[in-house]
């Protein structure tokens, strides 16, 4: 459950911005949307090891 504290005199506005932060942050959105199309094993370590390789490479580059 995610509370926000509203501030005195804060907007609506940048209450509801805080929130949509924390809610992303959480990851709620993400496992939903995983959770819709059943994916094999398989398919799963494919993209996990895709994923490495690509951030690999992002950190050889910055070295």
């Amino acid at each position: 459950m995610i509370i926000i504290n509203v501030k005195d005199g804060e907007s609506l506005d940048k209450a509801l911005k805080r929130f949509k932060k924390k809610f992303e942050k959480t990851g709620v959105l993400r496992e939903l949307r995983s959770r819709q199309a059943f994916e094999k094993k398989s398919v799963t370590r494919r993209h996990v090891v895709k994923n490495a390789i690509y951030k690999q490479g992002l950190n050889q580059e910055t070295v």
